[in-house]
């Protein structure tokens, strides 16, 4: 068999094999860039190129808020919502159709590489956190509510929406080693560890700039 013809073999098998489909589905869905498509659809806006260039539900605000700051909040809300529901999704399907736990956690990893590293933006991206929140509220509902906690309260007190984010993501993380010695199902932290990582990382520039004291806050 030439080199040719196994790779193709390989090709075949993976496009036929469900788990796989459902990895590629995800990495797919998760990359949809529903803030850049509203802003492009409805209102002419390249959202990469104002405010911060994130394609998330923050830079839809302040893309808008100049205007209208209701109908910015609430283009802002179907962003988050449409992201959020996209990993859900994903990860319910996988469910309906008896996947393992072990399938889902990929899935839901796969969601949330895919948005932040979507192929639709040359794999550039969002910051992950509302793809993870949805995910996490369909894996681990107890500790994703806990973590939004942490972020409403940290949000409302700062009004900066990075510093909400990463300490929503940190409420996420102590209450699932509280609650969890391992994820339930596959005895493992790594899906939770990878999540974790991508986010952090893709909020890097946040980070500095929070440290400086030069994070924009919002409305």
């Amino acid at each position: 068999m030439t080199i040719l013809a196994w790779l193709l073999d390989t090709v075949f098998w993976l496009l036929g094999n469900q788990n796989f489909q459902f990895y590629l589905i995800a990495y797919c869905v998760g990359g949809i860039p529903f803030g850049l498509v509203i802003l492009r659809l409805f209102y002419g806006i390249d959202l990469r190129k104002v405010g911060s260039g994130s394609i998330g539900a923050t830079n839809v605000l302040r893309a808008l808020q100049q205007n209208n700051i209701a109908h910015a909040k609430l283009m802002a809300l179907l962003t988050v919502i449409l992201d959020a529901s996209k990993g859900a999704i994903v990860v319910l399907a996988a469910r309906a159709y008896n996947l393992g736990a072990d399938v889902q956690w990929s899935i839901a990893v796969l969601s949330v590489i895919g948005h932040c590293y979507s192929p639709f933006l040359k794999f550039d991206g969002g910051k992950g956190i509302a793809t993870g929140v949805g995910v996490m509220l369909v894996l681990l509902p107890i500790e994703a509510i806990l973590g939004l906690l942490a972020w409403f309260i940290v949000g409302k007190w700062s009004k900066i929406s990075s510093l909400a984010s990463l300490a929503g993501l940190g409420g996420f993380l102590v209450s699932h080693y509280f609650l969890n010695p391992t994820i339930p199902e596959i005895e493992s932290h790594a899906p939770i560890i990878i999540i974790a990582v991508v986010i952090i990382w893709k909020h890097i520039p946040n980070i500095q700039r929070i440290l400086q004291s030069k994070e924009q806050k919002i409305v």
